[in-house]
């Protein structure tokens, strides 16, 4: 499990939004459930650095700014910007995070069948133009 950076790569092409293509994005309201649920999907086959613990404290600081310029020049079609603000609620309640690298359903599937071991909040994979909720 790696400490989360925000990078470009993470962020939509138009507006800046978090936009992790390729992810999902899990909050649990017990840090210990995140931590535990990263730490098990080593045995469902995903690599250490493939997965981000992100505290609250991080999503704050780096996730929620994304959502400044979601709407400029535009408004945006999608729904990134809402999704980050739901984000961006759950952390002000002090959930915690998981970015997972989930490039197909098999592998969004594996994450969730661990996921769903524990009480999680809000589960939502990143495919190129949708985000489906998990």
């Amino acid at each position: 499990m790696k400490n989360f950076a925000l990078d470009s790569s993470m962020t939509a092409a138009i507006g800046g939004a978090f936009y992790p293509t390729g992810y999902s994005m899990v909050m649990f309201p017990e840090a210990q459930d995140a931590k535990h649920v990263g730490q098990q999907l080593g045995n469902k086959g995903f690599g250490a650095d493939a997965i981000y613990l992100i505290p609250p404290e991080i999503l704050l600081s780096q996730i929620t700014p994304t959502t400044s310029d979601a709407d400029n020049p535009l408004p945006s079609a999608g729904t990134e910007g809402a999704t980050v603000r739901a984000y961006t609620k759950l952390a002000r309640e002090g959930h915690t995070a998981l970015l997972v690298q989930t490039e197909d359903e098999d592998a969004a599937e594996r994450m969730m069948e661990v996921v769903r071991s524990v009480p999680y909040s809000m589960a939502q994979r990143y495919r190129m133009l949708v985000i489906e909720d998990l």
